[in-house]
């Protein structure tokens, strides 16, 4: 009786979300699409009432109630019972995850969205200071990647951390706000919750990133001892004198521009067409998808890239802003790895478990078929590479892919550890914790004497908490599909023309859906847990990568 009732909850449940999440998609895709500002405010709208459905505690109460007594939840703690079916044991779990994050006093959840949205409208309208001229990031980042004015580059780059000082006391206030709602919900703190409502383990994460450090402290160490080499050379400096404004962007997370060694055989190539060869030569159809979506420059339109599903039936759409280049051959493959895993997520499933595992298993495979255009096998087959041209790029663009990964995993621990210790303890030293950090992972001195909030200058610690570690478990999970499809369909030259490929992907990879958690998926595709060891032997051997 109890296992009907449970069913019947979660089937009212979808009857009411279903239309919600469709109607806010489709919101989302008409405003990114057209600018429109009525577009914006329905999308606001449908995600507010999204939100009172989850922060209803009654509805919550009888979902516990009903978790506890068909054996899946035993003092708050989630318990498979193999007299409930599987499917329907998986959604009250997805939907236990989902309320508990929202049973937080209603006037604190308006409190934090108020200030969300006041800190994302400052990093929206604020722009920096140079010598007396207001200026735009795109400004500041091409002094530091092209200036070889020492001053000018020192400022440009203090230029680049006034929105800190800005909004660190706000996004203290939020830290306080958000812990606060963690603790309602039975939480030390809200990253120990974001992780845990996200299916992740914050020690299993931390044991993770331990691992990961050292095994690539090593690499970095030579790339960064190279690097610094050749800065001091160009500044005409002493090594000891290199400071984070000598680096080729205001953080250091990305590679210093010297050119990738390919992106002149994608000039004037037409993304669409090269993606359309893959994807079709591996047994994945996106005719449906390209048909469906937006992508070409016009007025109004989101200047970025990002793939949606609208309906969860198949409905899946990509907005891009395509120029025949290197970047958007890249970000076009990454996009339609997005759209094919969720076209092909079964669609018997029911509607809460007809999503991706997790975001950074989606990421995956976005990342697994973006970095293929430094794949010699793909660029020989694709873009129809000689011998000579290949032999002529291929060792700049190998380097460039590893200096890439190399630099964007210290930069993810960096960021990993500070957003850890800036939610068990916001009243530390925080301004000092942040260069302790940026000083141990990513190797770069401090500027002397500066005591400042600098890492309030990064976005994502105030508009999306607790997620940036999911970009690197991607690249990590990337390398392990990688591998797995290189045992079981082929080296390269195979599985990137294989049908083979996209029929392993299907069957072991996007079918599942939500129906399993992120690290069983990766057990069932690759026939072990994630692990930092294939990401690091590819590291070690950049030419295979």
């Amino acid at each position: 009786m109890e296992i009907h009732a449970l069913e019947a909850f979660i089937e009212s449940h979808t009857r009411q979300v279903e239309p919600l999440i469709v109607a806010q998609s489709e919101a989302y895709w008409r405003f990114t699409t057209t600018g429109r500002k009525e577009d914006e405010e329905e999308y606001a709208r449908l995600t507010a009432a999204l939100r009172k459905v989850y922060a209803d505690r009654q509805a919550f109460a009888r979902l516990r109630r009903l978790m506890e007594a068909t054996g899946l939840l035993q003092d708050g703690i989630f318990t498979p019972n193999p007299q409930v079916p599987p499917l329907l044991a998986r959604q009250a779990r997805v939907l236990y995850d989902d309320f508990r994050g929202l049973q937080i006093d209603l006037d604190l959840i308006d409190a934090t969205t108020e200030l969300e949205k006041e800190v994302e409208g400052l990093f929206n309208t604020f722009r920096a200071t140079l010598r007396g001229r207001a200026v735009t990031d795109n400004q500041i980042r091409q002094i530091l990647r092209t200036s070889n004015d020492l001053a000018l580059r020192r400022e440009a780059w203090e230029a680049s951390k006034q929105i800190g000082a800005a909004v660190a006391e706000r996004l203290r206030r939020l830290v306080d706000l958000r812990n606060r709602g963690a603790r309602q919900v039975g939480f030390d703190n809200f990253y120990t919750m974001s992780l845990a409502l996200a299916e992740q383990d914050e020690g299993d994460l931390f044991r993770l990133l331990e691992e990961l450090d050292r095994l690539t402290r090593p690499l970095f160490a030579a790339y960064k001892a190279e690097l610094d080499a050749q800065l001091a050379r160009r500044f005409r400096i002493d090594l000891a004198d290199l400071r984070p404004w000598h680096y080729s962007d205001p953080f250091f997370q990305e590679v210093p521009e010297t050119g990738d060694g390919v992106a002149r055989f994608f000039e004037g190539r037409d993304p669409v067409a090269l993606a359309r060869a893959f994807y079709t030569a591996i047994g994945l159809e996106i005719e449906d998808i390209l048909a469906r979506s937006d992508l070409y420059e016009r007025e109004g339109k989101q200047q970025h890239a990002y793939c949606i599903h609208i309906d969860r039936r198949g409905d899946v759409r990509i907005l891009a802003n395509l120029q025949p280049d290197a970047y958007w051959a890249e970000t076009m493959l990454h996009e339609l790895g997005h759209a094919v895993y969720d076209k092909y997520i079964d669609r018997d499933l029911p509607f809460l478990l007809r999503t991706p595992a997790h975001i950074l298993s989606t990421e995956a495979i976005a990342v697994l078929m973006g970095r293929l255009i430094y794949n010699p096998a793909w660029l020989k087959r694709y873009l129809g590479l000689d011998a000579g041209s290949l032999a002529e790029a291929l060792p700049q663009a190998l380097r460039h892919q590893q200096a890439k990964l190399l630099i964007f995993t210290r930069w993810v621990l960096v960021m990993a550890h500070f957003e850890r210790a800036l939610y068990q303890n916001p009243d530390q030293d925080l301004n000092r914790l942040w260069w302790d950090l940026v000083e141990e992972f990513q190797m770069v001195r401090r500027p002397e004497g500066r005591d400042a909030p600098d890492w309030a200058a990064k976005i994502h610690f105030s508009v999306a908490p607790v997620y940036y570690h999911n970009y690197l478990l991607g690249e990590l999970a990337a390398s392990q599909l990688l591998m797995t499809l290189r045992a079981r369909v082929g080296a390269d030259e195979a599985w990137i023309a294989s049908w083979e490929a996209g029929d392993f992907l299907v069957r072991r990879y996007f079918r599942p859906g939500r129906s399993v958690d992120w690290n069983t998926l990766m057990v069932f595709a690759t026939g072990y847990p994630l692990s930092p060891a294939p990401f690091a032997r590819e590291l070690e051997a950049p030419g295979s990568a």
